[in-house]
């Protein structure tokens, strides 16, 4: 009898909750945020997976028809003076802190990580 507790992974245990097919796209955003932030600390906040380095960082969740992204409380990072990020960037924001990415088209993984890079450098500059 093995006697070990077990250690849940609550944002393996988030994506679980989802469809095989939306879970691939789960998984691949987490990879991506990793990627793009790897020295980010991963926990859930407000029920959805969130990525934390100094300070929030990211977070995202999967709903009926998209994936929202949330790049800060505030919502800075969607919001640059770098034309071609926002014209890449407009056909998915609908709020100033909010990127909804629906699930019926490509999901933009290298914008979502360009938003993470740049989520990084805005908290590493004073």
């Amino acid at each position: 009898m093995n006697t070990t507790p077990s250690v849940s992974d609550p944002v393996e245990e988030y994506i679980a909750a989802f469809p095989a097919d939306i879970q691939t796209i789960l998984q691949q955003i987490r990879a991506t945020i990793r990627a793009a932030a790897p020295d980010a600390r991963e926990t859930i906040k407000y029920n959805m997976p969130a990525y934390v380095l100094d300070g929030f960082l990211v977070s995202f969740a999967a709903y009926k028809k998209h994936i929202g992204l949330y790049p800060a409380p505030g919502g800075d990072a969607t919001n640059s003076a770098d034309d071609d990020f926002n014209a890449r960037l407009a056909p998915y924001r609908t709020e100033k802190s909010t990127v909804r990415i629906p699930l019926d088209r490509p999901i933009p993984y290298e914008l979502i990580a360009e938003i993470v890079t740049r989520r990084v450098a805005e908290q590493k500059s004073p």
